[in-house]
């Protein structure tokens, strides 16, 4: 299975290889993508970007990449890259225009989703 996992910071990352764990097993390919805008977002990124081959040890295949853009226009097309089987996103952004339930990026996501998208809780700090 590929999956293909959109983040935005450490601890969205934790929460969805919490979801992977158990999941994704050797076999798999896990592609971790953080979409950025601006040079702020890009050192988030990278940490967050950092979580998944430690807590993704035993899948397989783990990559990350960060991706210039939008991540509700760049998750879809890296999912159509990489013929991804499942996208899994965090459920909740910073975005004050998203809804108290799920962030805007992953609504984006779910609306225009071609393929399964689960998206995960996202622990309040």
């Amino acid at each position: 299975m590929q999956y293909l996992v959109g983040t935005d910071s450490v601890h969205t990352t934790a929460a969805i290889c919490d979801y992977l764990d158990g999941r994704a097993t050797s076999d798999d390919s896990v592609t971790v993508v953080a979409a950025v805008d601006d040079e702020t977002a890009r050192q988030d990124a990278r940490e967050a970007l950092n979580v998944a081959p430690v807590r993704l040890a035993t899948v397989g295949t783990v990559e990350t990449d960060v991706r210039d853009g939008d991540p509700a226009s760049v998750l879809p097309d890296v999912a159509d890259e990489i013929d991804a089987d499942e996208l899994v996103v965090g459920a909740r952004s910073g975005n004050p225009d998203a809804t108290a339930a799920l962030g805007s990026t992953a609504q984006a996501v779910l609306e225009a989703a071609t393929r399964p998208v689960v998206v995960v809780p996202v622990p309040e700090l």
